[in-house]
């Protein structure tokens, strides 16, 4: 069987969910035992996102190999349980990169280099790359932006010529677009849907499904009207309409028969009905908690809920786990002082210091793990959170008042948290921090091993200061543990307070390998010391 490519574009408005319907294909098509992976074209000119603003883009991912990518590859990975990789998202940036690089070397000597054919073969030898591999049944293109942008032009008009390329079994184009409920009229209209896919086809791209995203149910009625007049056949209009979860839309597009649509129009045949068995158990577990507990999320960018959106759905999977709702209260970590830091932390039962760069919120992370350590509240910190750990320890225990990382203080007396050595040199900042997946050796009889249960494990990285390892025989005299070690470099990975009911922070970042079906460990130990700390009337 050829690999089979299936492209999903959205129409009339951005932030529809193109990447949960993505998505949620895959997991219908992998649950009938087709190997499949979803790769993200993002038409921004940054060669990756690692140097936006969360506030702009939301969350930076993270790849086991080291690539800092969109967010919607977490989500990739969470439907599907599978790695992703620096090949599965590709930006307008690093297409022209590509291009400019080789004419420069003299690829293209006597021709003039243009968006036809230069850039479009360049997308297009990427849009096909992870297929040449022969790990994959199904390719899922997912292509960033709005049919209609500027930006997004040259993907679609590569996705053209691909559909005029391949054999007809092999392409597959579906439309995500909006169906907006008019309140006044009580009334849901087509007709932005009509021209958002009158837009693609007059760009050469003629969609095979159309996905409607709507907040109420599409009459029959309805679905034929799109379908007449979006020149798609008939039943091949479907609903996405709003789920109570994100992981309930799976299940939601395999009641609309978007994944047997596709695989009849892919030619693919003799495949048994989707098992989506553990999928299920989760969602019952997700629905019917049996109790909630209140965990504050300390941070910086708390106003976008996308800017950490791993940690908040570890939590949910952890929750799931734990059979119980985990309320996460955000608190601004630029907001939070010595007379407000009762109010609102008083009432939670876990604090957890989210990763970040830079000075801004600083004092209230350091104010936040200092409230936790004192009152014997469960604490979990994540890479700047872990720094902040190891400063407020070397303040207020050691006495280092001026205890800082260089990043904020390159002056201080008692540089606790520093650059690493190989990051000295570093100049550019994309891509040259410590990325991907490093292993880590697990102290025996530590909290960590006993939450892992092994002695070796793998997460993944994304900083460029750590631990000075001048200040461990210091801090562990004091009563600071250090429980996680990369076996290769002696790096710092993970510290503990054994005092303490739960105190635990790491260098890496768990919550990047967090799936429903697989609750990252440290996330559900948290949550469960949570659960404690609230069964114990505190």
């Amino acid at each position: 069987m050829n690999t089979k490519y299936v492209f999903v574009t959205g129409g009339v408005a951005s932030s529809l969910g193109k990447g949960i319907i993505a998505a949620s294909l895959a997991k219908l098509l992998q649950a009938r035992g087709l190997r499949v992976t979803i790769q993200k074209f993002d038409p921004y000119i940054n060669i990756d996102p690692g140097t936006l603003n969360p506030y702009e883009h939301g969350e930076c991912y993270v790849t086991e190999d080291g690539a800092e990518t969109d967010l919607d590859l977490g989500h990739y990975e969470r439907f599907l349980g599978i790695h992703t990789s620096k090949a599965n998202n590709v930006t307008t940036g690093k297409i022209y990169h590509t291009v400019i690089t080789r004419e420069r070397e003299g690829a293209y000597l006597g021709k003039t280099v243009q968006i036809v054919p230069h850039i479009t073969d360049e997308i297009k030898r990427r849009m096909l790359l992870l297929g040449k591999t022969g790990e994959y049944d199904v390719i899922i293109t997912e292509v960033g932006g709005t049919v209609g942008d500027m930006e997004s032009q040259p993907f679609v008009e590569a996705m053209r010529q691909l559909q005029w390329e391949m054999p007809e079994e092999d392409f597959l184009s579906i439309h995500l677009t909006l169906i907006p409920f008019l309140k006044a009229a009580q009334e849901l209209k087509t007709k932005p849907t009509q021209h958002s896919v009158q837009e693609l086809q007059a760009l050469g791209v003629h969609p095979d499904i159309i996905v409607c995203r709507t907040e109420k149910e599409l009459t029959p009625e309805l679905r034929h009207k799109i379908a007449l007049f979006c020149n798609v056949k008939p039943g091949h209009v479907i609903q996405s309409i709003d789920a109570w979860s994100i992981y309930q839309v799976p299940l939601n597009m395999e009641a609309e028969r978007l994944d047997r649509m596709v695989v009849d129009k892919l030619g693919i045949s003799d495949l048994p009905e989707p098992d989506l068995t553990a999928l299920k158990a989760f969602l019952e577990r997700l629905k019917h908690p049996g109790r909630d507990v209140d965990i504050a999320l300390v941070g910086k960018y708390v106003e976008l809920q996308d800017a950490y959106k791993s940690i908040q759905e570890s939590f949910v999977h952890a929750g799931a786990a734990a059979h119980c709702r985990v309320r996460v209260h955000t608190v601004h970590a630029e907001k939070l002082h010595e007379g407000n830091a009762a109010e609102l932390l008083g009432g939670m039962k876990g604090i957890l210091v989210a990763p970040g760069f830079g000075e801004r919120g600083l004092e209230g992370k350091i104010l936040a793990v200092k409230y936790a350590r004192e009152h014997g509240i469960p604490f979990f910190g994540i890479c700047l959170g872990m720094q902040m750990a190891v400063v407020e320890f070397a303040r207020n225990v050691l006495g280092y008042r001026d205890a800082a990382s260089t990043e904020v203080d390159p002056k201080t007396l008692h540089p606790v948290i520093d650059l690493m050595e190989d990051q000295k040199s570093t100049t550019v900042k994309g891509g040259t921090m410590r990325l991907g997946a490093y292993k880590c050796r697990l102290a025996e009889g530590s909290l960590a091993r006993r939450i892992y249960g092994t002695e070796m494990i793998s997460e993944r990285h994304r900083h460029r200061y750590e631990f000075n390892d001048t200040y461990r025989g210091e801090l562990e005299a004091a009563g600071l543990k250090v429980s996680g070690v990369n076996p290769d470099t002696g790096l710092v990975e993970i510290i503990e307070l054994p005092a303490h009911p739960f105190f635990i922070a790491t260098q890496f970042h768990p919550e990047y390998k967090s799936t429903p079906e697989h609750p990252q460990p440290l996330f559900v130990a948290f949550v469960k010391a949570a659960l404690e700390k609230d069964g114990a009337g505190n």
